[in-house]
């Protein structure tokens, strides 16, 4: 790991299973026994409207006015309660976010073995499939992926980046360099939050590992008794989602129950993951999150990840280990991409390895 230089290839990836959008269009009223979960794992759904993830405005995190210092606040609450928020004024192009999520909703519309062609191959994570299958016992979940690594440039493998639709290259590109601006920006206001060298924060995840997930959740006849995505924490430093239609299933674990969230237009949904939460050591939380599905419609979502760069050890910032003991060990970035890659979705158990 030395040279900065990451191959995938040698870390492992996940098992090949049925692919959803097919199988959903012949089930008509049963679903196979494989994506069926407990009552007592869906767990209970949080009905009020009152409750809702924080909004910040990133155009008020300069801190260089009473105002910004008062959003700044804001954001360092919602990292320390929270877990999650919704980014306004974020200032990427209305059209760039639109074309991307129609160029995503047109790659799912393919036909079946027009997408094969981008599928997972052995021991690699990206491609269409799904993640995170280590076992052929383990529940699956109701929905298929094309997952893409656009960052660091020079790692990039071009041949799981779709030719159709014909835009789709130009759209994650500039997809990709506009929200990596945007995840720079959320770091550095964390930094001036958790009193680190903001440049050095942000230096860590320059050139870092971006990761793009294109989801796509169909309809499910047995809706209530499926899961999109498996209960988890987000194994990377950042994400930033937006929701690719006007359907709603993201929902965020509080107070032991699950809160849906309803998406702000124009936001997106921004959430630590647990790289974070070990570099601030334990000041910020990531938060174990889900997708469910609906029963009539079609969901889509776009999740971009952001982890620091391949010279960077994962453990906690040394700033914030000088008055307090370090809560979690440090790692090698190989290390951890092995035990991240090699572990199934399990809540926040990941983090139980490396806690000390």
């Amino acid at each position: 790991m030395e040279t900065g230089v990451l191959n995938l290839s040698n870390f492992g990836g996940s098992l090949p299973v049925e692919n959803v959008q097919d199988l959903a269009a012949k089930c008509s009223e049963e679903v196979p026994a494989r994506y069926l979960r407990s009552t007592c794992e869906l767990g209970e759904v949080w009905l009020g409207e009152s409750l809702q993830i924080p909004i910040i405005d990133l155009s008020k995190l300069s801190g260089n006015q009473a105002e910004d210092q008062h959003e700044l606040e804001k954001l360092h609450l919602a990292c320390k309660e929270w877990g999650f928020f919704q980014l306004l004024n974020h200032g990427i192009p209305d059209e760039a976010i639109l074309q991307m999520k129609n160029d995503t909703e047109r790659f799912f519309k393919l036909p079946l073995e027009e997408k094969k062609a981008y599928a997972q191959l052995p021991n690699n994570i990206e491609g269409y499939g799904q993640a995170f299958v280590v076992s052929e016992d383990q529940k699956l979940d109701w929905g298929d992926m094309l997952f893409l690594l656009p960052q660091p440039v020079s790692q990039r493998n071009l041949q799981f980046w779709p030719n159709n639709p014909s835009s789709f290259k130009a759209t994650l590109e500039r997809y990709s360099s506009e929200i990596a601006g945007i995840s720079a920006r959320i770091l550095r206001s964390m930094a001036m939050n958790l009193g680190v060298d903001p440049d050095k924060l942000v230096n860590m995840f320059g050139d870092g590992v971006q990761g793009i997930r294109m989801n796509y959740y169909p309809p499910c006849p047995q809706a209530s008794r499926v899961m999109g995505l498996t209960c988890h924490s987000d194994a990377t430093g950042l994400t930033l989602l937006v929701q690719a239609n006007e359907v709603d299933g993201l929902q965020i674990k509080k107070n032991g129950n699950w809160l849906p969230i309803k998406p702000f237009p124009g936001a997106f949904i921004v959430n630590v993951g647990d790289v974070i939460e070990i570099m601030s050591n334990g000041e910020y939380r990531s938060i174990e999150h889900r997708a469910v599905v609906d029963p009539a419609r079609e969901r889509l979502s776009i999740a971009a990840f952001h982890s620091p760069n391949l010279t960077t050890v994962i453990g906690p910032l040394q700033d914030l280990t000088t008055q307090s003991c370090a809560q979690y060990r440090t790692l090698s970035h190989e290390e951890y991409i092995k035990l991240v890659i090699s572990s199934k979705l399990d809540g926040k158990s990941l983090l139980d390895h490396i806690r000390i």
